[in-house]
């Protein structure tokens, strides 16, 4: 028979703390009175594998490095019903696993445990992170997508096999977190939360606050670009145009707002870009298995749109290269000295900026989707 659990501990050099851990893990399975397995997802170049094999546990050597990686190695090769994910370096107590277990086997999917509801020891949790990173991101993922949860990178969980077989879990890194519960949130599975405790490590940390902060962002990012690019790339592209029209249909008669055109052809070169970077990470969600929601993103980021976005980019480049010569004559006419053509010469650099970035980012689009375009045709 299968077991019922299977732990898995995703380790890094954690000789120190990886024997304890086991040995309160076994004690708490006896207590229950379960078959369970405990796999050590190992990429140690200490003395972690054979301390986990000497106390029993079945040792996994992931092929690639990495928080995520860890754990998709494990995945693959657990055979339990219900799924336990915690860290070896006792930051967790293995004792509170049957308060997991029993939310599964009332009808939960998954079960996260909250820190912030919990209880986080002195010196458990930095300052940065307990009020402001893990909060900020937290809120981020359920404003984005409706999660409901309290601290969405506690790193003990659970799952039950059918919840898990449901996810599509890809990354390698620390936005594993992250994608485990924007996929569980995606499939519909229902997610439960149990307030834990949360102790100091022993030893160093693995983190990297800055730039695992920024995984998890990116990550974010990938599932719903509007919010981070499109609606900001659209607001400055207004406000940018719209400066613009105003300096523009001033009569030639008043004071030229030369700084007010600058700065709205900023805006709308600004703008624009943001606009097709937002494009860009819609057409890459799309060839990753993530189909950005929403009229605009899915406009933006159709492979049979490269035909009209070239028409576009070529119009913008064609008025930025005539009003540009017209330029230029005039100032050939002026004998090559002084010329007041401000207005005209701002307007055609920002025309042929817009051309050549529509021009080269519809190719490039229609390129991302090559993939995604020829499968849909089979």
């Amino acid at each position: 028979m299968p077991p019922l659990v299977s732990l898995i501990i995703p380790t890094l050099d954690e000789q120190d703390t990886i024997g304890e851990c086991i040995r309160r893990a076994r004690a708490v399975f006896q207590v229950m009175d379960v078959e369970a397995e405990i796999l050590v997802s190992d990429s140690s170049s200490d003395q972690t594998t054979e301390i986990s094999q000497r106390l029993g546990a079945r040792v996994l050597r992931p092929d690639r490095m990495g928080y995520g990686s860890a754990y998709l190695y494990a995945f693959a090769r657990a055979k339990g019903k219900y799924i336990v994910i915690m860290d070896g370096d006792l930051t967790y107590d293995p004792s509170e696993i049957p308060k997991f277990i029993r939310l599964l086997e009332d009808g939960a999917d998954m079960v996260i445990g909250s820190r912030l509801k919990g209880d986080i020891k002195p010196g458990a949790m930095s300052p940065l992170h307990r009020y402001l990173g893990n909060p900020l991101l937290t809120w981020l993922l359920n404003l984005l997508f409706a999660t409901g949860i309290s601290d969405a990178h506690c790193g003990m969980r659970a799952i039950s096999r059918d919840g898990l077989d449901r996810l599509n879990l890809r990354t390698g890194g620390m936005e594993f977190a992250s994608e485990m519960i924007i996929e569980a949130s995606r499939k519909g599975l229902r997610i439960e939360e149990v307030p834990i405790s949360y102790y100091p490590r022993k030893g160093f940390s693995k983190l990297i606050s800055l730039s695992d902060g920024w995984r998890h962002l990116r990550f974010m990012m990938l599932y719903r670009p509007t919010p981070f690019l499109l609606v900001p790339g659209s607001v400055a592209l207004v406000f940018g145009l719209a400066l613009t029209i105003f300096v523009l249909i001033q009569e030639p008669s008043q004071e030229p707002r030369t700084h007010s055109l600058i700065l709205g052809s900023m805006l709308l070169i600004m703008g624009y870009q943001t606009l097709l970077s937002g494009a860009y990470i819609g057409a890459f969600g799309k060839t990753y298995g993530v189909e950005s929601p929403g009229w605009l993103a899915k406009r933006l980021t159709s492979y049979h749109s490269l035909e009209r976005e070239l028409i576009v980019g070529t119009a913008f480049l064609a008025g930025g290269v005539v009003m540009g010569l017209n330029v230029i004559i005039s100032w050939m006419e002026a004998g090559y000295g002084s010329l007041q053509e401000v207005q005209k010469s701002v307007m055609a650099m920002v025309l042929t900026i817009m051309g050549i970035q529509t021009v080269f980012s519809a190719i490039f689009i229609s390129l991302l989707l090559l993939n995604s375009e020829n499968g849909d045709r089979k």
